[in-house]
């Protein structure tokens, strides 16, 4: 099957090295304004085939995205010294209304899987500009939280001695500072998380729990501190969902798509877990969360829908 990837940068061609490692996919196209650096990156990549997997790749336009299942869209301008957040988000908006319709006249029938930050707003954006092209927000895909989900379960597995498959954690809201990290609905296996470490005694308390929420919230930060930009984590996660919907896997994962309500906040796209499968996304899950949780999921949809409502206003 075909992939396609807009944007090469260290995201977009991560993604595709992660792709390539795993054997994902059969053909992947990689598409950049930057002609030269789309091509440099597919001749790097296809020197790694003979290691990896048996895969096509090379670079081209959005008419050789002809046929592709999906397309990854991890697109987007820098943010320049002393522009806004608004005026940033107004630029790449301008970027997606080039790029959406580009993807789908090549190939109408495509799943877009947005990476681009801040990915709610771009994935809210992305299926307004889709919706022109008759493709319904259940093909129009953010990566939302799933690296933050990661981070969660992987932070609570060492805690917890427990290999991390079997932690069932959702990072929830924005990927960003408002994202909601509820303990509450936690299970290790079928064991509640509390009922967990009262049977094995493990202390879980408190300040456990808020250096684990710190952790997890400024990952990103203490990355680009130290070397300038996040990828591989988010690579990886993009290869994950690209499996998910090639395979027609039906996971449970923690994108965005736009949804008509969220904790009482109409029209607004954050992370929710969502049943994933060849056609997109197939189905919401709702998660029992306590009063407080439910407040921050509020919170947080709330100004996700304040940047978008910047936006159009």
């Amino acid at each position: 099957m075909k992939v396609g990837i807009i944007g090469t940068g260290v995201v977009g061609s991560t993604a595709a090295y992660a792709l390539i490692n795993q054997g994902i996919g059969r053909e992947i196209i990689l598409v950049d304004l930057n002609k030269e650096r789309a091509n440099a990156e597919a001749n790097d990549l296809r020197h790694a085939v003979p290691f990896t997997h048996p895969l096509l790749i090379h670079s081209g336009n959005y008419d050789d995205l002809a046929g592709a299942k999906i397309v990854v869209i991890s697109a987007g301008v820098s943010q320049k010294p002393g522009e806004s957040r608004l005026e940033l988000l107004s630029r790449n908006a301008a970027v997606f209304q080039s790029i959406i319709p580009g993807v789908l006249n090549a190939t109408p029938e495509a799943i877009l899987l947005i990476a681009t930050n801040p990915v709610d707003i771009m994935t809210h954006l992305a299926a307004q500009y889709a919706a022109d092209f008759g493709v319904p927000s259940s093909r129009v895909i953010g990566t939302g939280t799933t690296l933050d989900t990661a981070r969660f379960r992987s932070l609570l597995g060492q805690h917890l001695g427990v290999d991390s498959a079997h932690v069932h954690a959702y990072v929830l809201g924005e990927h960003g500072d408002s994202e909601v990290i509820p303990f509450s609905p936690v299970t290790v296996g079928i064991i509640p998380l509390d009922e967990f470490c009262d049977q094995w005694e493990i202390c879980l308390d408190e300040d456990d729990k808020q250096e684990i929420d710190s952790q997890v919230r400024n990952a990103a930060y203490e990355i680009i501190q130290g070397k300038g930009a996040t990828y591989y984590g988010v690579g990886s996660a993009i290869a994950k969902i690209v499996s998910v919907i090639l395979s027609d896997q039906r996971a449970i994962l923690t994108v965005c798509t736009p949804k008509d309500e969220i904790a009482g906040v109409k029209d607004v796209t954050l992370a929710l877990p969502h049943l994933v499968g060849g056609e997109g996304i197939l189905n919401s899950l709702q998660v029992p969360l306590t009063p407080n949780e439910e407040n921050e999921l509020k919170q947080s949809a709330e100004i996700i829908r304040g940047v978008i409502d910047g936006l159009e206003g």
